[in-house]
């Protein structure tokens, strides 16, 4: 009978043992470092034939140039600006400050897209095409021959547009924010309340549709992301903060690592909500965003800050970056505000980018565009 309870006292013993093990044992933290890779001068009027080479291609702008960059360094597109442009992952533009007729190219097929009478901006999102009305309070959907298949009015002007997954996703100066299908047909529409000022700063919409993000109002200002429910039309409430202070300028609003979080400027930082966990991290910050990495991979944000008064008054800038560290199975914050930076670089530069695909980081500045390898060791 001893005999008995000594061995299922060693088995409780090894048992408890094994879960102390695994609950409390912590991986030796691997360090995130910058390899680099290699650098281009957007003085260097070389470009490649893209018949001749295609692949994967980035698009930057960095003071008075703009165009698109490969993996490797090498120029498809690198011209002087000289009117107003809009680049996105696909199509570009260079246009008139008050054009008649826009030119879209494509940078995968050099196909050329004209609009005749746009009376309007370009906006090219989700590998779609919009004009802006000249008074920002019209929108029209263009199809792959320059004709308007659609166009949306609205009770005032536009401050926020995004587009993912067929839909389209506006804030306006009245507080408002609307949601349109495919067919520029308004399928939602949502009014917060809460502020003493009514106005839509930053808008976000997911890749598939799904969620919303917002910033929202003045005195006080909020943050408030929507989910989906049941039908297409149907979004609701999922989580909203107010704000410490309140911006008075176009908010940064973005869902990063394939929609698993969204991140959204605040007074002296930024914040992140964790999708999974339903989870919110604040990180501070010195200065204001001046560049952002759009694409937040494997939880790495990278971003630029600058001090107080950037464009106007340009001084020392420093690349951050951010790794929102989570648990694997629970998807929780895992360190604390502070240590989730691993990278604040300083540098001087009046003009700034800042650019991902993938593992690469592009940086610019003055007229150096420089790559970086993320590696972790």
């Amino acid at each position: 009978m001893a005999q008995r309870k000594k061995k299922i006292t060693f088995i409780i013993v090894i048992i408890i043992f094994i879960l102390y093990f695994f609950a409390a044992a912590r991986p030796v933290p691997r360090e995130m470092i910058l390899a680099h890779e290699w650098i281009s001068s957007t003085e260097d009027e070389t470009v490649f034939e893209l018949s001749r080479q295609p692949e994967r291609l980035l698009p930057f702008t960095l003071g008075y140039s703009y165009g698109y960059v490969n993996t490797t360094g090498q120029f498809a597109v690198n011209r002087i600006n000289a009117n107003e442009i809009y680049l996105s992952g696909s199509l570009w533009t260079e246009y008139e400050a008050e054009p008649e007729n826009i030119t879209i190219n494509n940078i995968n097929n050099g196909a050329e897209i004209i609009i005749n009478s746009a009376d309007g901006y370009p906006v090219l999102l989700d590998n779609r095409i919009f004009i802006l009305g000249r008074d920002q309070n019209s929108l029209s959907a263009v199809d792959s021959g320059g004709n308007i298949l659609w166009t949306y009015d609205f009770g005032a002007p536009l401050t926020c547009i995004d587009a993912a997954a067929g839909y389209v996703v506006t804030g306006s100066l009245d507080g408002l924010m609307e949601v349109f299908n495919i067919n520029g047909e308004r399928i939602f529409y949502f009014t917060p309340d809460g502020s003493r000022y009514s106005v839509i700063l930053g808008c976000a919409i997911s890749r598939d549709g799904s969620r919303i993000g917002i910033i929202c109002g003045i005195d006080q200002q909020r943050f408030l992301l929507l989910e989906r429910f049941g039908n297409e039309s149907d979004y609701r409430v999922l989580y909203h903060e107010f704000l410490d202070d309140s911006f008075r300028r176009p908010v940064r609003v973005s869902f990063i690592d394939n929609d698993q979080s969204i991140v959204f400027e605040r007074v002296g930082g930024i914040g992140c909500y964790n999708i999974r966990s339903r989870r919110v991290v604040h990180i501070p910050l010195d200065g204001e965003i001046a560049a952002m990495d759009e694409s937040g991979d494997q939880g790495i944000l990278f971003l630029v800050t600058a001090a107080a008064g950037y464009p106007q008054d340009p001084a020392e800038k420093h690349l951050v970056g951010i790794h929102f560290t989570q648990d694997k199975f629970f998807g929780l914050f895992k360190t604390s505000p502070q240590d989730m930076i691993f990278l604040n670089a300083s540098f001087k530069s009046d003009d700034v980018f800042l650019g991902r695909a993938g593992s690469m980081l592009v940086a610019g500045g003055g007229s150096a565009l420089i790559s970086f390898k993320l590696e972790e060791k």
